[in-house]
Parts: structure tokens; C-alpha cells; sequence
């Protein structure tokens, strides 16, 4: 007869599908990629493609009931489809615009569909053939469901997959007041769900992209494992670089020369903006770089503008172009101009290409060359150009003078260290990862989409929408990224709040009996005390265990050692680098209030 084992319902490890691994695999490319591997959390099926195992499915779930609560604070909860007819996402007219980041397929009647992406057109749908009054508005509908992108490139582990899990929620409002407050909802949500997982994050402005709308603020985390760049500033100034601007020093202006209006000078062989210093004697400061694009127009402007339109930008030596806010402008699809393309536009090979004598359109919806002169020139007197004319450059250039843009307009990366526009402190750009996005639709898809609600009045008008949305996984994956930076890439500790389990009991030898006898009565009475424990009974080397733990993240660990027989357990606190010893009969409490301190702490320190 084997010795009796007390029935707990806490989960033994010796019992649990936990496969560790003592080295990535050598395609895993971030911390978090690699930690989520060698944890035992997930596994890869394909590109892109994951399954989650045990004690990754736990965090997913933990993070989803926080989401869930949050959200129920302020809507209701739907299951909308992951395949979706054609139809629909033509009605918006999305379905050519997705392009191949869909995926498409057909049924056995030869009808199109897609994986739901995200799910404007069904919530929209469901809008217009069930809501007919401002009676029935607002509304705030939310789902928690898996999506599908078909990724050209996935990395990075769960940050960038063609599978994965999101909340999206949609309001609809009866006017752009009501959507201010809805907006502002999901922004006290977003807040607090993002806090109770742990997450250290910035707000900021961002674009909408694809979506569409107008105001848009992105929930971003700092970490290198991150393909967003975002600046903040000690003046509560956040905004990806796609919106960020920033205050300028003055640059004193070159003396002119001759004149002071345009003159010819002579640069055989120089092309670049430092070729050109370097011969000219001036720093890039004092040049305007020109950048030459064709945008590839909506099939709508194509009778007023053409399909294709050459756009020119002029910026400052030493500043770099923001596509993102030059596409906002120029509104297609954008390109590099071929040589031909140049040649038809500047009359002048590339390398010499300036300003002057450029005909611009007279205003951006107006036929012609679009001609975009950023901010930073604004004002500025007696710079370097080039001339379209091969070998030569001009100097004494002073836009609006010399030269008219079609429109002056920030379309420039901002540089570290210059100051934000609303506090002048100095701003510090770094790579984040996106965790959540707010946005206001407006009416773009209950218009195209046809849904209309009776006001007041008796009037029939198209109710105005928000999107809002959070990546499930992408919480994970940023609070290991950043707890794994504070390690040096080897170990990480989750907040209790998301861990798969909160506390992990090690027993050191459970060859002897009073060891084993105390783990487990230590166990049974956290988990009496409401406690997620987790019981290592593995016949292991206690170094075994204790790295195990560590690797899967629980961020306290109460090790069962000698001390037992001083009535005395050693207690980890992982998330404050804390280790102490405690006594056995005060165990429960210390861990129960710690537990509670943490996620009391978390709101506290972010207002909440």
C-alpha cells in the first residue's frame, strides 16, 4: 500500500502537461517568443500559427475574464461569425481594399468569403436591420474572437501571427456627442484592464489606418521587441511616430550671396545632402532635400485627378519623410517615380532635383503636381537646392518666395531629443508594442452600409460609430517582454493578476515525509484562502524546480526546505526581487496580503 495523499483540488505539477525546454528553438527570435516556448506555454503548428498549451491557455483565459469584466462595466457581450459573404465587405467597400491580407475562399456553390478580420460590416449589419429609433441608441456591442490576417511575414512569436484572439467592441451613437461619451468609455476601460494585467503603458495619438475615422489613441508598451516607434515626454506628451510633432529650435539662416535671390553654383559630381555639404560648406540643416512619389489614386478621383498623380516633397537636410503623414495627404497608394517619371515632372535627372521651376496644383483636390513643402522649411530664407539642372545646385533659395507649394504640412519624423509642442520637454522615441487602439468610425460604414435611426424630430439620420479593440495575446507577450528586459532576456514574473497560477509551493525533496507534509498544508491553506497554487511534487533536484519556476513566470514562490523544522518556509517575491522567511502558520496570510497589495497597487498608482 502506497502512503495516502490528502485529496487536494489545487493543481501538482507531477500530474500537469508542463513541457519545459532548456533552450529555445533556434528560430525564436524575441524574449518573449523564446520565453513562451521554453515555458511550455505554446507551441508552433505553422507560420503564424500556434496552439496554447496548459498554462498558456490559463493566462489567455485570466486575461480575457479581465477584459470581460471591464467590458460588461460598459456594453454587452456578442459572438458574431468568423466567416462572412462577400456581400458584405463589398457594401463598405473593403473587400478589394484588404487585398491579401484577407483570407478568401469559396464554398461548395462556388459563393466568395472571407475570415473575419475585424468586424465593422456584421456589427453594422445587425445595426441597420435592428435599430430604428434614437429610443434604442446608445449602444455598445462587444466580442471576444479569434480573427484571421493572412500575415506575408509572421515573427515574433504571438506579436505577429495570421491566428489570434482580439476584443473588438463598436458603439453606436445618435451624434457625435454621444460618441465623445462612448469614446471616452472604452478610454476608462482600456485603462483599467490594461493596469490590471500589470502593464506599464503610454496613451497616444495615432492614425486609424485601414479602419478609418477620425480621433484615434493607440495603448502602447515600451520594449525592443516592439515594430512601433512612439515619443512621450515628461509633459504627459505621447503619439506615435506616424502623428508626433514636435518644437523646433531656430537655425539662423545662411547669408545670402550676390543678390540674395537664386544663384547657379557649380557641384560636378555631387548628388547627396552630404556630398553637397561637404563641397558647399554647409551643414544639412541649410539644404531641402526633395523627395519625388506617384500616388496611386481611388478609383473615385480618377476623372477629376487621374489615376496617377506625381507628388513632391521638400524637407529639411536632415529630417527623413513620414509616409504615413504624407499618405494622409495624398491620398492613394504611394510609390518612388521612375526615371522617366522624374524626367517628365522636374525636366532634370535625379540627384539635381529642386524646387524651382515646378508648377504645383493649386490646391490638393486640384489637378496637377501635388507639392508639399513640410513645416520645418516654413519661414526659412537662403537655403541650398537643387536646380534641375544636371551638376549644378542652387543657392539663395527661400520657399513661398521662390517657389509655391500646393500646401505647407508636417510630413517629417521627428528626431529624439526635440521638444514636445505642448510642455517643450524633451521627448524619447522608442520601439512599443500596440496593445489596444480607440477610434471614432463617424458614419463611413452606417452610411455605405445603409443605417439609418429616427431622431427626434421624426427625421431619419445615419447613426455615428466607434471602434475599439485589444490584442488578448499581445497583453502577454508585453508584460513578458518588459519583465524579461528587467532580466537580462532569462526569466520573467507576471502579475499575479494574468499568471497562470499566482503562487508556486516547491517542495525541495519530497523524499522526506515532513517536507512533503508541510507543501501540502501550505497549499491546501492558500488555496483555502483563495489563493491559485500550484504544488511542485516532482521527484526533481530542488535547482531543477527552482528554475522551472521561475521559467513559467509566477511571480511568488514559497520553497519547502529546512527550515521546516524551525517552523519556517522561505517566501520569493518575484515581481519586487525579494526573498524573506517566513513562518509556516503565517504563510497564507503573508501571501493572501501580498497578492492583494500588488493588485490594490496597481490601480492606485494609476488613479483608478
Amino acid at each position: 500500500m502506497g502512503r495516502k495523499v490528502p485529496f487536494l483540488t489545487m493543481h501538482r505539477w507531477s500530474q500537469l502537461f508542463i513541457p519545459t525546454l532548456r533552450e529555445a528553438p533556434a528560430d525564436a527570435e524575441v524574449a518573449s517568443h523564446k520565453l513562451l516556448l521554453r515555458a511550455g506555454y505554446i507551441r508552433q503548428l505553422g507560420a503564424g500559427i500556434y496552439s496554447y498549451l496548459f498554462l498558456g491557455n490559463r493566462s489567455i483565459n485570466k486575461i480575457i475574464a479581465i477584459v470581460r469584466e471591464e467590458m460588461n462595466r460598459i456594453g454587452q457581450e456578442f459572438l458574431l461569425p468568423t466567416l462572412h459573404p462577400r456581400e458584405l465587405w463589398e457594401e463598405s467597400g473593403r473587400w478589394a481594399v484588404m487585398g491579401e491580407n484577407m483570407f478568401r475562399l469559396k464554398d461548395r456553390k462556388g459563393a466568395d468569403l472571407c475570415l473575419g478580420m475585424t468586424h465593422e460590416e456584421v456589427m453594422t449589419s445587425i445595426a441597420r436591420n435592428e435599430l430604428r429609433s434614437y429610443k434604442q441608441l446608445p449602444q455598445i456591442w462587444y466580442q471576444i474572437q479569434t480573427k484571421f490576417r493572412d500575415e506575408p511575414r509572421p515573427k515574433s512569436g504571438l506579436l505577429r501571427v495570421r491566428q489570434f484572439i482580439m476584443k473588438d467592441s463598436y458603439s453606436f451613437d445618435i451624434d457625435d456627442a454621444g460618441l465623445d461619451v462612448s469614446y471616452n468609455k472604452h478610454d476608462v476601460a482600456y485603462r483599467r484592464i490594461f493596469t490590471r494585467c500589470g502593464l506599464q503603458f503610454v496613451s497616444v495619438d495615432a492614425d486609424s489606418g485601414a479602419m478609418g475615422g477620425s480621433a484615434s489613441q493607440e495603448f502602447m508598451v515600451y520594449t525592443e521587441a516592439g515594430e512601433d516607434l512612439i515619443a512621450s515626454s515628461p509633459s504627459g506628451y505621447a503619439a506615435n511616430i506616424e502623428k508626433a510633432t514636435a518644437q523646433l529650435a531656430l537655425v539662423e539662416s545662411l547669408a545670402p550671396t550676390g543678390d540674395g535671390l537664386p544663384e547657379l553654383v557649380h557641384t560636378p559630381g555631387h548628388r547627396t545632402i552630404d556630398e553637397v555639404g561637404a563641397f558647399l560648406n554647409v551643414a544639412p540643416v541649410h539644404q531641402i532635400k526633395t523627395m519625388a512619389y506617384m500616388v496611386e489614386l481611388p478609383e473615385a478621383d480618377h476623372a477629376k485627378l487621374g489615376k496617377l498623380r506625381p507628388v513632391v516633397v521638400f524637407l529639411r537636410g536632415d529630417h527623413s519623410l513620414n509616409e504615413a503623414k504624407l499618405l494622409a495627404i495624398a491620398g492613394g497608394e504611394l510609390r518612388p517615380m521612375v526615371a522617366e517619371e522624374i524626367e517628365a515632372t522636374f525636366k532634370a535627372p535625379a540627384g539635381y532635383l529642386g524646387p524651382i521651376g515646378l508648377e504645383a496644383a493649386p490646391h490638393p483636390k486640384k489637378p496637377g503636381t501635388l507639392i508639399i513643402l513640410d513645416k520645418a522649411l516654413e519661414g526659412r530664407t537662403n537655403l541650398i537646392a537643387g536646380a534641375n539642372k544636371e551638376e549644378y545646385h542652387l543657392r539663395n533659395v527661400t520657399p513661398t518666395r521662390d517657389f509655391k507649394p500646393t500646401l505647407v504640412a508636417d510630413v517629417r519624423n521627428i528626431v529624439e531629443g526635440e521638444l514636445d509642442p505642448i510642455g517643450g520637454q524633451p521627448m524619447r522615441l522608442g520601439k512599443a508594442v500596440e496593445v489596444g487602439h480607440i477610434f471614432k468610425l463617424g458614419r463611413k460604414y452606417t452610411q455605405s452600409m445603409g443605417s439609418s435611426v429616427l431622431n427626434r424630430d421624426g427625421k431619419e439620420v445615419t447613426p455615428i460609430m466607434g471602434c475599439y479593440g485589444i490584442g488578448i495575446e499581445r497583453i502577454l507577450t508585453a508584460a513578458i517582454e518588459t519583465s524579461a528586459a528587467a532580466n537580462q532576456g532569462t526569466a520573467y514574473a507576471l502579475h499575479p493578476s494574468i499568471a497562470p497560477f499566482q503562487v508556486v509551493v516547491t517542495i525541495t525533496n519530497i523524499g522526506d515525509e515532513a517536507l512533503l507534509a508541510a507543501g501540502e498544508k501550505i497549499a491546501a491553506n492558500l488555496e483555502a484562502a483563495g489563493v491559485d497554487v500550484l504544488l511542485d511534487d516532482r521527484d526533481e533536484r530542488a535547482g531543477v524546480k527552482f528554475k522551472d519556476a521561475d521559467l513559467v513566470g509566477i511571480p511568488y514562490r514559497i520553497n519547502i526546505g529546512r527550515g521546516v523544522v524551525e517552523g519556517k518556509v522561505e517566501f520569493l517575491d518575484r515581481l519586487r526581487s525579494i526573498t524573506e522567511e517566513v513562518a509556516i502558520n503565517e504563510v497564507s496570510a503573508k501571501v493572501s496580503s501580498q497578492i492583494i497589495s500588488t493588485l490594490h497597487n496597481s490601480l492606485s498608482a494609476a488613479g483608478l
